[in-house]
């Protein structure tokens, strides 16, 4: 018997509503259901575990919400190795590639088995301090090291294995993966790349020499940044969702990692169709009299 979880942004109405109307629909069509704890107290005669148990109990994860809500569970199912998939509940987003509109066209495909999915590399981001190293966390988007509220630049020496590369006067760094190109790292001015190559995007932010541009490397270089500035809020963010303060001296190492997110691919759009219609590539913003 197949086993879905389904896991969602829980402050919107809609995630309820369509997880109520699919559970009914799965059920009759043989398929066991497990809901996150906060769905499954609303919505009563299916199996709930918490968010964090979900990935080790079923064979594939639907995700409601945006792309926030699927990072969060990206770094949950890659330690089990289970398959999820985007529902985007407001537009179309970069990880959750599938309208509410094909909700049930794509999930009669993955109960038949008719359905690709592909492997997203994560980066392993890891702090030491002195000789020691303190704590390591695996992203699927970026590694971002900032200041704090107050509008001060920061100093990062950045080394690419072992060489020293350059040091950064500027508002923080972004190190991402292809994944996570079209996220922060595309606002600060960074690449767009493709999420099928194996790279590490280095994107300054603000920097204050403007000959600091952004540096793609191979995945398999070891990436270090050593915070120099003496500024005490100085941050290091992990998809965007996870905070660690930074104590001057301090080295942040991103590699790649061993873990990988399997995503079920949308068979109505591929990611140059996700590009074109979100930065509404081709589309004229006013007409010039």
């Amino acid at each position: 018997m197949l086993k879905i979880g389904i896991i969602g942004k829980t402050t919107l109405q809609q995630t309820f509503d369509i997880t109520e109307e699919l559970c009914g629909w799965l059920t009759d069509k043989g398929v066991e259901v497990y809901l996150e704890e906060d769905l499954g107290k609303k919505i009563k005669g299916q199996k709930s575990a918490t968010r964090e148990d979900i990935p080790g109990l079923v064979d594939i994860i639907l995700v409601f919400g945006g792309d926030g809500t699927f990072l969060g569970v990206a770094r949950l199912a890659c330690k089990q190795g289970t398959p999820i998939l985007g529902f985007n509940l407001g537009g179309l987003g970069f990880l959750t590639e599938v309208t509410v509109d094909e909700i049930y066209p794509m999930i009669e495909r993955i109960i038949s088995g008719d359905y690709e999915i592909e492997k997203r590399k994560m980066l392993r981001a890891s702090i030491r301090r002195g000789q020691e190293t303190i704590d390591s966390y695996d992203v699927l988007n970026d590694v971002v090291i900032n200041k704090g509220a107050v509008a001060r630049v920061i100093d990062l020496s950045i080394y690419i294995d072992g060489s020293h590369v350059t040091t950064y006067k500027a508002d923080g760094i972004i190190l991402s993966t292809p994944t996570g190109s079209t996220a922060y790292s595309l606002s600060a001015g960074g690449p767009i790349v493709h999420p099928g190559l194996r790279v590490i995007i280095v994107t300054p932010i603000c920097p204050h020499t403007l000959t600091n541009r952004p540096l793609i490397v191979p995945s398999d270089m070891k990436v270090e940044i050593k915070v120099s500035t003496h500024e005490p809020d100085t941050y290091l963010t992990l998809d965007g969702q996870i905070g660690v303060r930074l104590n001057s001296g301090d080295v942040v190492e991103v590699h790649k990692s061993d873990s990988s997110v399997k995503l079920i691919k949308s068979p109505f759009r591929d990611f140059f169709n996700i590009l074109k219609t979100k930065l509404m590539w081709g589309e004229r913003y006013g007409k010039i009299d």
